[in-house]
This record gives C-alpha cells, structure tokens and sequence, in this order.
C-alpha cells in the first residue's frame, strides 16, 4: 500500500501541505463536471480541495461489478454515518457521460437509498478520461465493462493519497476514510469488550456470501438492493439458482422468462456476474438452505466449524 501511496504523490496530486509552503505543486485536473441534481461543479476547486475524498468509476448500465461496488460503498457510507458530508465526501464518476445523464445517475444512487454527501457526476468523456488517467485509474485497450475496480482515497490538506480496492471489507474500508486520513485524531466510538463478542462458527458459505452477496441480499432481513433471500432454495428449482448465480446475464440474454422479470423489478440495478465457479455456487447454495432451514423451521446450525 505504501507503493500505491508514492505512486498517487509521484503523478502530483492535489496541492496538500507542499502547496501550503509555498512549493510549486501540480493540481488536478479542475475540470467541469455534473451531479446528479444537475448541479455545474469543478473537481478540484468544488469538490476536492481541502477535503477528505473517495473518489471511484462507475456506469449505470455496467453488467459487471459496478452494482456490487456500489452496493458496498453504501455500506461505507453507512458505517460512517453523518461524517458523510460533513468532513468526509464521496464521488463515483460515469465513464459512460452519453447515458449516464443527471436524471439517470439520480434514479441509480435512489436505487441504492445513498444519502446526503456522496455525489454521481457525468461530464465530457474527455474530461472524465483525463481524470481517470491522473488518478491511476484508467486500463488502456480495457472493455469498458471490465474496468479498474480500484478507487482513491485521500485528505487534500494533508497530500496523503492512497489507491484501494472497492471490494475491501466495508470496515476497512471506513476506517481508512475516518481514521488513518485523519491521522487517527478523530475519537474512536467505545469499543466492546470480548465477553460480548459472539461465539466463532467459520462457515465457508457464510463468508462467500458475506463477501460477494450481503452489498444487496439479506436472508430474512428485507430487500435491499436486490430481493430478500429467505425461503429462495425453496422457491426456485436447483438447476435454475445455479444457472442464475453462476451467469446472470447469459439468462437474461437468453431471454428466460424469469430471469427477464427480475431484471425488470429490480432495474436500473442488473443481477452482476461475480464469476463464481461450480464450487462457490454450491456453498452459497448450501449456506442458503441451512438458513432457510434455520429461520423457516427453528433448526440450529451445526456447531464448530462446516468447510
């Protein structure tokens, strides 16, 4: 990570303490882009400058991992509560500008229920490729649905700047943003002890679908993003889940009635194709049975760990 953090100083980002000294210091690039209210801001001089920033690069109609980034960084946004447009902003630019218009970013971030301080801006594709190249962020000759799933993070008034992965663990994730750019000076909320941790039980399936799926599912908690999970091995047959969970999208392509259905309830928001293998289909699979059993019919989990 300390590579990532010399390479992000050594392209000249933003103007941090260098610039507060009176060195000569490159800036980003101040170009103009869009909100998802419409609103006309620069990126530096309106958005960045002096704050702390998660900046990332989504496009609504992606069929790859944009709705699963998206859907974790609302997890983020989450776990740090109202410190979200207060001292920490979040920005997820479109590199599709030609669909991704206002209106179309304002129904993707309602979808997801964002909230106040996290902004969707679009722009000149011009402009937001710049953008892309000087925040380290752009794949030359990359299909525009198997972009970088990186993102940066960063205080301006520091010059502290560092490149991370949009699927670190959520926490991880925010206390990066709300402690370590902050250099830890933020008073941390009190901690619980270890007599009121819960018992450890590893299940494999459990942690593939805490991983991959929790960012839009609950099973029996609700919808989220996506519909609620509880009673779903009961409901479809084997051989359709794993066609869905495997390739979302080949279904949908193929024009399965069901697959089509859900596509629709839940636009602008597509099932993604994780690339999950046989093996990984059929733990999730597992994982969901046994919670179907568990909540459906009061059975309890095994005990110890299930591999």
């Amino acid at each position: 990570m300390a590579g990532a953090l010399l390479g992000l100083a050594a392209a000249g980002f933003g103007r941090g303490a260098a610039a507060d000294a009176g060195e000569a210091a490159p800036r980003f690039p101040d170009v103009v882009l869009v909100d998802q209210d419409g609103r006309k801001l620069r990126f530096y001089d309106d958005l960045v400058k002096g704050k702390v920033v998660l900046v990332n690069f989504i496009f609504t109609s992606c069929r790859g991992p944009c709705p699963l980034e998206t859907a974790k960084l609302r997890q983020v946004q989450e776990l740090l509560g109202d410190r979200v447009g207060r001292d920490i902003f979040m920005y997820s630019i479109s590199i599709d500008p030609e669909t991704d218009t206002p209106a179309v970013l304002k129904a993707y971030a309602q979808k997801f229920k964002v909230r106040p301080g996290w902004k969707f801006l679009t722009g000149r594709d011009e402009d937001i490729t710049l953008l892309r190249r000087r925040l380290g962020l752009y794949d030359e000759g990359v299909a525009r649905n198997d972009h970088t799933v990186n993102l940066v993070v960063g205080n301006d008034a520091t010059g502290q700047w560092l490149k991370r992965s949009s699927f670190d663990h959520p926490r991880v994730l925010a206390a990066v943003l709300g402690e370590r750019l902050f250099n830890y000076a933020v008073p941390r909320a009190k901690a619980r002890g270890y007599a009121q941790a819960p018992g450890l039980r590893f299940d494999a399936g459990e942690d593939l679908f805490r991983r991959r799926c929790q960012a839009c599912h609950t099973v029996g908690g609700g919808d989220r993003v996506g519909p609620d999970l509880l009673g779903v091995t009961r409901r479809r047959e084997r051989a359709w889940l794993e066609r869905w969970i495997r390739a979302p999208d080949e279904l949908i392509a193929a024009g399965d009635p069901l697959a089509k259905a859900l596509a629709e309830q839940y636009k602008p928001v597509p099932m993604p194709n994780l690339g999950l293998g046989e093996r990984d289909v059929a733990m999730l699979l597992r994982y969901l049975g046994d919670e179907d059993r568990r909540l459906l019919d009061g059975a309890k989990p095994a005990d110890g760990a299930r591999r």
